[in-house]
């Protein structure tokens, strides 16, 4: 996508490694949606939609991987904008290798996929035995390293100010933020910077340091400190999945889309976060905790159907 090249293997995941956590998550899932996807399995008997999976830096896998990318590719396609090239790896010396390789490394962790997984588990359970030992024992998967992937950041836009004005606003968040006015767009550079569009201005807003709770690896996230420091307590937020006030831009949208939400008077204030970092979203399912909603967007995004497992 653009200039952004990540290039992973896809695989059969083991659905054990993800029901011991060996494959670890960051999110809650929704019942709802799980259902929606094993009723979508079952129909077709087969995996069309890959999990989108990350190891640890394991340079044996990256050479592996990368030796196959020297053959010519079995297809190149383009989808949404992305090009999609995938290589065969045939070679049972390779593959062994490969094997050896990822089972020497401690876990991997979901980094988009979190209900196809979980659906992939209970189809599994459904089967009974066979499920444990047939093809449903394990899932569709697309894995990169994780210092080639790339998150983009998940900003929020609010639709009313929670009955205060412009200046209470500004005076209440700089309680608990260096409040400074930008002459354009503000980027955060940094972990602990946001960048708030209100009244037609940018402002550059850095969270207090005392504030930060270094130690814990959820509340630490820029999304939890907005969260915890601004939105709940200042404009009365509090259920990010359910509270229609707040919505979320994907940062592939731009800042640009952030003015025109809130120019337009269909939002009154959008903020800009940094990007989450795969090294937090790694502590967080490490900790076995989980981060709030929308805390990352990865891109590019992977193509249904265009690899499939097909189950017994």
């Amino acid at each position: 996508l653009g200039t952004h090249v990540q290039t992973g293997i896809v695989a059969a995941a083991s659905v054990a490694a993800y029901d011991c956590n060996r494959i670890r998550r960051h999110e809650f899932t929704r019942p709802d949606k799980e259902d929606d996807r094993v009723r979508q399995i079952e129909a077709l008997s087969a995996q069309t939609g890959p999990v989108l999976l990350a190891y640890p830096d394991a340079p044996d896998a990256d050479r592996l991987i990368a030796a196959a990318t020297a053959a010519e590719p079995i297809a190149d396609v383009h989808a949404d904008g992305v090009r999609h090239t995938l290589w065969l790896i045939g070679d049972d010396t390779a593959i062994a290798a490969l094997g050896a390789a990822f089972d020497a490394m401690p876990s991997l962790y979901i980094a988009d996929g979190h209900h196809r997984s979980a659906a992939a588990s209970r189809v599994a359970a459904r089967r009974g035995p066979n499920g444990l030992s047939g093809s449903a024992a394990a899932f569709l998967a697309v894995i990169f390293p994780a210092h080639a992937m790339r998150i983009m950041d998940y900003n929020r836009v609010v639709r009313d100010l929670n009955g205060l004005s412009t200046a209470e606003l500004l005076a209440r968040i700089g309680e608990r933020f260096a409040v400074t006015p930008a002459a354009s767009r503000v980027e955060p550079e940094r972990a602990g910077v946001f960048g708030m569009y209100l009244a037609g201005r940018w402002y550059r807003l850095e969270i207090l340091p005392a504030l930060v709770p270094a130690a814990d690896p959820v509340r630490r996230l820029d999304v939890s400190l907005l969260s915890d420091q601004l939105l709940e307590p200042l404009l009365g937020i509090g259920d990010l999945r359910r509270d229609q006030r707040i919505d979320f831009v994907g940062g592939i949208r731009g800042l640009a889309e952030l003015e025109r939400r809130v120019d337009s008077g269909e939002m009154a204030v959008a903020f800009a976060l940094r990007a989450t970092q795969m090294g937090d979203l790694m502590a967080v399912a490490d900790s076995g905790a989980v981060m709030p909603p929308k805390s990352t967007w990865f891109e590019p995004k992977l193509a249904d159907g265009l690899v499939s497992h097909i189950l017994d």
